[in-house]
């Protein structure tokens, strides 16, 4: 029997990602696959990476924001509108406590890739496997969008990330679709659910027999030390931060706000 912690969108943040861990380690779980966006906006920099790189991930799939991170840093991004100014400012903020050597790592990871534990087949990508960014693979998606995370029928399950919602559901040929949810921005647009921001992972168990099953887990963290801890470090842009730590709302295309945020505090500036 194999139990494997899968987890993604961390989004730097320190407290949730340190309390999901803590959680794995009670579970006795044998390896780690990441499926995407471990910086940003959080505080989360070097410490993280350290303690990431010990826990040995067997998968490492490179999400949209891992890429937002080192085109950032690169000066690659086209900075057009206030959101991409956003992410600049972040990318820039983030590389400064990284190395040039851990970018490069990052920027070497795949979008896909396949794993055979005890003969069960898992395609894994932070979204579809050929690009990691866009809503085509919304828990409220049509049916059919979800066939292409299994395009070539020889996969028994496919495991993706990105959109921050936990779920479970079928190809149209019933294999199995999973979504670990997000260890530091959970969202959920029901108001009631949207309350619970606990880290999200999940513990995949595959028996000898290669027969899955799916725990989803929710790991409660002090969301005040977190927000205290991004505001210590001068995180740009905390007061957002904090909002969605609190609220689970988030900022990032609201191009209005930011704009206004970026023109008052200097950002436009900083961008490049």
């Amino acid at each position: 029997m194999t139990r494997i912690a899968v987890f993604s969108d961390v989004h730097g943040n320190v407290g949730a990602f340190q309390a999901m861990y803590a959680d794995s380690q009670t579970q006795r779980v044998d390896e780690y696959w990441f499926v995407g966006d471990l910086f940003m906006p959080g505080p989360g920099a070097q410490k993280m990476w350290a303690q990431v790189m010990a826990m040995h991930p067997t998968v490492m799939v490179r999400g949209n924001w891992d890429d937002l991170l080192v085109n950032g840093a690169r000066d690659q991004l086209v900075i057009d509108k206030p959101s991409r100014r956003f992410f600049s400012v972040l990318a820039h903020y983030t590389a400064a406590r990284l190395t040039p050597a851990i970018l490069d790592t990052i920027a070497g990871w795949p979008l896909a890739t396949t794993k055979k534990v005890n003969g069960l087949t898992v395609n894994i990508s932070h979204n579809l496997p050929y690009h990691n960014f866009g809503q085509k693979l919304y828990p409220t998606a049509p049916q059919d969008n979800f066939d292409e995370l299994v395009p070539d029928d020889q996969a028994d399950m496919a495991v993706y990330a990105h959109v921050h919602h936990a779920t479970l559901r079928y190809t149209n040929h019933e294999q199995l679709v999973v979504n670990p949810g997000s260890v530091g921005e959970p969202f959920d647009a029901w108001p009631r659910l949207q309350r619970d921001l606990r880290a999200q992972y999940v513990i995949l168990t595959v028996d000898e027999q290669g027969r899955p099953a799916v725990d989803f887990r929710r790991v409660d963290y002090d969301h005040e030390a977190e927000a205290q801890r991004a505001e210590k470090c001068a995180v740009p842009y905390a007061d957002l931060y904090r909002e969605q730590l609190f609220e689970g709302r988030v900022h990032t295309h609201d191009q209005e706000l930011l704009a206004r945020i970026n023109h008052e505090r200097g950002y436009d500036q900083q961008a490049h």
